[in-house]
């Protein structure tokens, strides 16, 4: 029976967004990857947003159920069945009124994918003319539900396909699934990232810390032989940096010069879980990473870790989930990687088990390694582990609930429905 009205939702949901495009005929941009696109998202709407109305979709609104909705309204949490009433009600309101209400000039829509074909019903929906592609990786979340890297990179590849010609296709020079499907689109293509071949290039990039406190990134950006140098405070990882360099892309596209989107860029502000600096208890440092993990965002995470300077750094890291049979060498390559540059490990979940291992057989202190089921039983002993000038990195798929973990250590947990992910009654009470 659910099933059943998720399905004449799902169809009431897609007919509406389909009339509302087809009578205020926003510019649309459509953002995919494995990584990094809910970030880029964030950076597109801050940069466009200095210049014209945007609409960008809400936390993780990427599927079936949430594109839709980005474009029906800027609607945010989902409190109860009767929410989805209202949404009907002011959708037609907004199709039937003899006059244009306000709406967004440019929409900035997410493209999940989880399955074979997902690509396919959210296109029917939305034709973006701008596609942005982030990192997919070597092993990208939601493999386990393809037979390979190469298919899912494919389905993906559809929102680059079906671009017009007039378009425009922004893709990561630095993943060679997504730079290869320049091959696959009749649109202009940009492309991101710190190769030199690439049209918009990260260069001089930096962790910056001092006297053991995090400050934030500072990189240049360099298009057509003009650079601008840009500083974003509070934020790491050079998954930030990519998601700079998709924005700046698109600000060119709109007319925008490297200075005026230089100055739009100090404003972005990463959302909620990925690589964002927090307080923690005992005067610590926290990197929050908990929205969700793949391979390629671990490894990410990870550097920028090793990047900045602290008196001792410790790794907490929860399971990859959804990358099927890959992971088990995913996970043992994590902890290879971190016995390099972790001075405490702490693994959480059945998966993260081979992080640990792999950590052991690197030569790391089998006592500087702790691992817990799950993250609720995690809390209290992780918060006994802390140390003043700790910086911390918390990492997990979304599943795991890592971000219970970085309320436990935060300073200021009285904060943590404004500062952490999954805060929403609905997600307090799974």
């Amino acid at each position: 029976m659910h099933n059943f009205f998720l399905g004449i939702l799902k169809y009431i949901l897609k007919k509406l967004a389909q009339a509302t495009l087809w009578r205020y005929h926003p510019g649309l941009v459509g953002i995919t990857g494995s990584a990094g696109k809910t970030s880029a998202k964030e950076a597109v709407k801050v940069v466009l947003a200095r210049d014209r109305r945007v609409r960008a979709s809400r936390g993780n609104f990427n599927n079936e159920i949430g594109l839709p909705l980005t474009i029906l309204g800027d609607w945010g949490e989902i409190p109860n069945p009767l929410f989805w009433l209202k949404v009907v009600l002011v959708s037609l309101l907004r199709l039937i009124s003899p006059f244009k209400m306000p709406y967004p000039e440019i929409l900035i829509l997410e493209y999940g994918v989880d399955k074979p074909h997902d690509m396919d019903y959210l296109l029917r929906i939305a034709r973006p003319s701008i596609a942005v592609v982030t990192a997919i990786g070597e092993v990208p979340v939601h493999v386990e539900f393809f037979s390979g890297p190469e298919a899912l990179a494919r389905e993906k590849a559809k929102l680059v396909n079906q671009l017009p010609s007039i378009g425009f296709a922004v893709l990561s020079a630095d993943d060679v699934s997504v730079v290869e499907m320049r091959n696959e689109t009749r649109a202009h293509v940009i492309t991101y990232g710190f190769s030199e071949k690439a049209e918009m290039i990260i260069s001089g990039f930096e962790n910056r810390s001092s006297n053991w406190i995090p400050l934030g990134l500072g990189f240049k950006l360099e298009y057509g032989g003009a650079v601008i140098p840009v500083k974003l405070d509070g934020i790491f990882g050079k998954s930030q940096a990519y998601s700079a360099a998709a924005a700046s892309s698109l600000g060119l596209i709109f007319g925008m010069n490297l200075v005026k989107i230089a100055e739009a860029l100090a404003d972005y502000k990463p959302p909620n879980g990925r690589l964002k600096l927090l307080g923690g208890v005992k005067e610590s440092f926290i990197l929050d990473d908990t929205y969700n993990a793949s391979p390629v965002s671990m490894h990410t995470a990870l550097e920028t870790l090793r990047d900045l300077k602290a008196k001792r750094k410790v790794a907490i890291l929860g399971d990859m989930l959804e990358i099927g049979k890959y992971s088990p060498e995913a996970h043992e390559a994590t902890g290879r990687i971190a016995a390099k540059i972790a001075d405490l490990i702490v693994t959480v979940g059945p998966r993260a088990k081979f992080i640990a291992e792999a950590a052991r057989e690197s030569g790391f202190k089998r006592d500087h390694i702790y691992s817990f089921s799950i993250s609720d039983e995690a809390k209290k002993p992780v918060e006994s582990l802390i140390k003043s000038g700790d910086l911390i990195l918390v990492k997990g798929s979304q599943a795991m609930r890592m971000e219970k973990i970085v309320k436990e250590i935060m300073a200021e947990p009285d904060r943590a429905r404004e500062l952490l992910v999954r805060q929403s009654p609905s997600w307090q009470r799974r």
